[in-house]
């Protein structure tokens, strides 16, 4: 494979996956690794919890308990491709709603705990993540990570723009009605940032929840790179840093920003 340095191909999974099934999903991440990589993708992004799946109740300690990191590290060096993947992280006792990223020979190079918990069902069994900012380098990218809930917050995306992101990856399990953040507020993070964003959601149902599908991978200028509504799928995009840069040096947000103004905003 010619890889350059700054230039990466990203796909997202798309899916309803088999909520509560591990050895079912291990298998449809395996097999999404290997079509990926057919179509030259060196950066696979799943969903939100994609291991487990989001809405299965009290089952997710007991899922959370087994070692749902092992299997994902020997898919990424099986398939030679890097992994973020949505599971429950289990750490001291408490239960965190974690994404991880595993680089092509099966390290994990950092995990984002989820910082904004939504509603009853993450709050009834998660802790919140104390990092805003979970970064790691790849391939000459700077790549961000959050977690849903997490990118709805402005504040959580400048954060990572300031640390020198490319590119944001975000495991989604987003429900009706909101697909207008979807829709809407993901291409609206890219463009405030000069940053490719990759927003990669659940489709179908899990328990009470309906997701909303529309994963997406946008660019820097708001333009979207691929999409699904609804259904299985992946969905591919190609992160280049010189655009990043450039379309930094076009609009200048993060080089005219004026943070001493932001002190009651962060309460100082």
């Amino acid at each position: 494979m010619n890889i350059s340095l700054g230039r990466v191909r990203v796909a997202g999974l798309q899916s309803a996956g088999s909520p509560g099934d591990v050895a079912a999903n291990l298998d449809e991440l395996s097999a999404a690794a290997i079509t990926a990589v057919d179509r030259g993708t060196q950066l696979l992004v799943t969903s939100e919890l994609f291991v487990t799946g989001y809405d299965v109740g009290d089952s997710i300690r007991s899922l959370a308990s087994e070692d749902l990191l092992s299997p994902v590290r020997q898919i990424a060096r099986d398939s030679g491709i890097a992994l973020i993947v949505g599971m429950p992280e289990q750490v001291n006792g408490k239960l965190y709603n974690s994404a991880v990223f595993i680089d092509p020979l099966g390290e994990p190079k950092a995990t984002h705990r989820k910082t904004h918990l939504f509603g009853d069902l993450d709050r009834r069994y998660f802790t919140a993540g104390e990092d805003a900012v979970t970064m790691v380098d790849y391939l000459g990218l700077r790549i961000g990570m959050m977690i849903c809930y997490d990118v709805e917050f402005p504040e959580n995306t400048r954060m990572v723009a300031l640390k020198g992101a490319d590119f944001l990856a975000v495991p989604t399990a987003q429900m009706e009605p909101f697909e207008f953040v979807a829709e809407s507020v993901i291409r609206t993070r890219a463009w405030e940032n000069q940053m490719y964003v990759a927003y990669i959601n659940h489709t179908g149902r899990e328990g009470d929840t309906v997701y909303v599908g529309r994963s997406s991978i946008v660019a820097p200028d708001a333009t979207v790179l691929d999409s699904i509504v609804s259904g299985n799928g992946l969905i591919y995009g190609d992160v280049d840093t010189a655009i990043v840069a450039e379309a930094r040096r076009q609009n200048p947000y993060l080089s005219d920003l004026r943070p001493e103004l932001y002190g009651p905003l962060a309460g100082t």
